[in-house]
């Protein structure tokens, strides 16, 4: 049985404490110059020192030769204090997370009233200050403020912040902080040579990365280690290997780690994916491999940057290590190893929650050795070859590209023509279909297809795109492929949203772009929730690229079927006659439309928000040649049709039929269900047996007015009307609220 290794080397004076002078050092001037304040409030992360820094400053405080900065350690008080000592009377250790109400308050101020038993001060030290209740507190409020002489306060928390802010002012505040590696690497080395143990070369970063800068976390994982180790034949010394470090601590073995990394810097997947294939295998969390794959690459950008001074910054390596991370450096090259960074960092924030952690891992490494055959600096093409080359992904089979190339590229001799398709007018869909670049020298068979939109995406400059002519509506068509290549590029999260979206109109006096979605919840999703860097930035700025226009948007619903709107022109307003007929009419006044009159007052966004289902407008409704008269049936009809009348008070009768009760009500099946989004039509309508007519052009319908309303009604058999909820919303135009039971008049009512 032995003692845990954090508690043998707890420290015992506050020399001895490491990473922590911001604390050590006042309190230390301090006690020197017997300037001790009455209450301490200690808070910093777990296993940094807090509650050892505390029993420290109650031994200095105690001390026979004291208040001293160093005590003495062989008076009663050290002794008892010390890390085999069982503890003084007069220093009163109290777990605040079990003991945080007013009780417990009121018992601590009644032993606080009585003096020290044998030692100066009578020291309470609360661990967990934050876990005591706003009661307790407040309880011990007025004796933290104003405590006897002989008493002392020292709370250790690791959350500050909760600790009631009346107690806080009334305490010395001192923030404890991690240890820094270099530090705690130092600590560690300096145990194992006091424990004799010997640990191989590698063991002990790995340790101090693993504690996270807790001293207690740090000194636990080395002492499992110690513990599950043994001694070689021969030796009666404990080592530490390095093999069974790696498989209790989680990380990934340092010589797969440099497999991994030599094959993505020489772009050799046949390497790097059965790597990748045993990394899992062995049972290994994905998410802490690119956790130390990305520790990797953040040591190569060290040693590309500093050179042979990297020694210094990355402390615990040995020089046979740094020696082949410098060729892995000199290997991957500076540019691209912040490329390899960024895209293993965004695969560990995708794979946070992830279900599939593989399948992360494995399109990462795809994206990383995709990023290996791209070349470090590409010119940008001149203005005209931008200009001619198509913007759309071009399908064509390969027997006919040979011959389609030679026909369209010229010689190597000859000049370059400065465009093949004239800037000034839009792209046409003869001009978009044709291919203008010969086939890959290795691409063969007759399945494959050339994209010449995807081939230039990897060498498209990363400045905006300068625009050859006017931007049209037809050109932004043309280019929406490469655009949403480009977006792929920016974002992918972003190029989802897109792929769901259709341009539908431009404007280019105001550079308005009206794009299509299918339902508001698409265009919050679009706009995002951070400025500047959510899917509609990212699109703007591959638009941007790709035609050299910062365009603004205006959203609008997605026309029937999704296809495109075809305006005549892109730069006037569309008139009224010329809706598409996928948009229904209104029996009112049209829905005006948006076009480039209303777009130039947009900015970013247009306030233009897309009709729900319940705002489409009505169907059509013919408007007749003349009005329809008020009422045009015989007053027999309108007699019969009336409801009967209530007897009038006093008087009994009995020859009229009686009032229709809830046992004549129709049954559940002949009345309509009630609609609740039933709204009643805010113009008249034409009467139900009007005969229907043709519908009319949209300006007819516009200069007629709506005709009044006709009701008809018929009387059911036997001289009782029937009447139902959709009878009365529909005569009365009511919307039903609540149901009341009818009660006839009686004298005394």
């Amino acid at each position: 049985m032995t003692t845990a290794l954090y508690r043998r080397y707890r420290p015992e004076t506050f020399g001895e404490m490491i990473g922590q002078s911001q604390v050590t050092d006042p309190l230390m001037t301090a006690l020197r110059g017997d300037r001790v304040g009455h209450a301490y409030l200690f808070s910093g992360p777990r296993g940094c020192g807090k509650t050892t820094s505390a029993r420290i400053l109650a031994r200095c405080l105690n001390c026979a030769e004291g208040p001293t900065d160093v005590p003495c350690g062989v008076c009663p008080s050290c002794v008892e204090l010390s890390r085999a000592g069982g503890g003084s009377l007069d220093v009163v250790e109290i777990d605040a997370a079990s003991h945080n109400g007013v009780d417990d308050a009121r018992d601590l101020r009644e032993r606080a009233t009585f003096a020290p038993s044998r030692d100066r001060y009578k020291i309470f030290i609360l661990d967990e200050a934050h876990m005591v209740t706003p009661q307790g507190f407040n309880a011990l409020l007025k004796l933290v403020e104003e405590p006897p002489e002989h008493v002392k306060f020292i709370f250790a928390t690791t959350e500050p912040e909760k600790v009631l802010g009346t107690i806080r002012s009334r305490t010395h505040h001192y923030p404890f902080r991690l240890v820094p590696p270099a530090a705690m690497l130092e600590y560690v080395a300096k145990l194992c040579a006091e424990e004799g143990v010997i640990v191989e070369q590698g063991v002990l970063p790995l340790v101090v990365r693993a504690g996270g800068g807790s001293p207690r976390d740090t000194l636990s994982l080395l002492d499992q280690l110690i513990a599950g180790s043994d001694a070689p034949a021969g030796s009666e010394t404990v080592t530490v290997g390095y093999a069974r470090a790696v498989s209790l601590l989680g990380y990934t073995h340092g010589a797969l780690l440099d497999e991994i990394v030599d094959a993505l810097a020489a772009g050799d997947a046949a390497a790097a994916f059965p790597a990748i294939d045993r990394v899992v295998q062995t049972g290994q969390d994905p998410r802490r491999f690119v956790d130390d794959l990305l520790e990797r690459l953040r040591d190569l950008i060290v040693i590309a940057a500093v050179g042979a001074g990297a020694s210094a910054v990355l402390r615990g390596i040995a020089e046979d290590d740094l020696e082949r991370m410098r060729t892995q450096a000199e290997v991957f090259g500076s540019a691209r190893l912040s490329r390899t960074a960024d895209v293993v960092s965004a695969a560990l924030d995708d794979m946070s929650g992830a279900t599939s952690p593989r399948l992360h891992l494995e399109l990462m490494v795809a994206r990383v050795l995709a990023g290996a055959t791209e070349p470090a600096v590409v010119a940008p093409a001149p203005a005209g070859e931008r200009a001619a080359a198509p913007t759309r992904p071009v399908s064509a089979p390969m027997a006919s590209a040979p011959a389609a190339a030679a026909t369209a590229a010229p010689s190597p001799s000859a000049p370059a023509p400065a465009a093949a398709v004239p800037t000034s007018e839009p792209a046409t869909a003869e001009s978009v279909s044709a291919p203008v670049a010969p086939a890959p020298a290795g691409a063969q068979g007759t399945g494959e297809t050339v994209s010449a939109a995807s081939e230039a995406a990897p060498t498209a400059p990363a400045e905006p795109a300068v625009p050859q002519g006017p931007v049209t509506f037809e050109r932004v068509r043309a280019a929406w492929p490469a655009v949403l290549t480009r977006l792929e590029s920016i974002s992918r999260t972003s190029w989802l949203l897109a792929t769901a979206v259709q341009p539908l109109a431009y404007v280019t006096e105001t550079e308005v772009l009206t794009l299509g979605f299918t339902s508001q919840h698409d265009v919050a999703k679009f706009k995002g929730t951070t400025p500047g860097s959510g899917p509609s930035d990212h699109l703007r700025s591959a638009i941007e690229n790709e035609l050299g226009v910062r365009v603004k948007y205006l959203p609008a619903p997605m026309p029937a079927g999704g296809a495109p709107r075809q305006p005549a022109s892109s730069g006037s307003s569309a008139p009224a006659d010329s809706a598409p007929a996928s948009e229904p009419a209104s029996a009112g006044s049209p829905r005006p439309q948006v076009r480039g009159a209303s777009a130039s007052s947009v900015t970013e966004w247009a306030v233009a928000p897309i009709p729900t289902a319940q705002e489409e407008p009505s169907r059509d409704v013919p408007a007749p040649s003349a009005p329809l008269p008020v009422d045009d049936e015989p007053e027999e009809v309108e007699a019969a049709a009336s409801a009967p009348v209530p007897p009038s008070d006093g008087v009994v009768d009995r020859d009229e039929p009686p009032l229709p009760g809830d046992d004549d009500a129709p049954a559940y099946d002949d009345e309509p269900p009630y609609d609740p989004s039933y709204e009643p039509p805010a113009e008249p309508s034409v009467s139900r047996h009007s005969p229907p007519e043709r519908s009319a052009p949209q300006t007819q319908r516009t200069a007629v007015a709506a005709p009044p309303v006709v009701i008809e009604r018929s009387p059911s058999v036997g001289g009782v009307q029937r009447y139902g909820e959709a009878v009365i919303r529909q005569v009365l135009g009511a919307t039903f609220l609540r149901e009341e039971p009818y009660e006839p008049p009686t004298r005394f009512s």
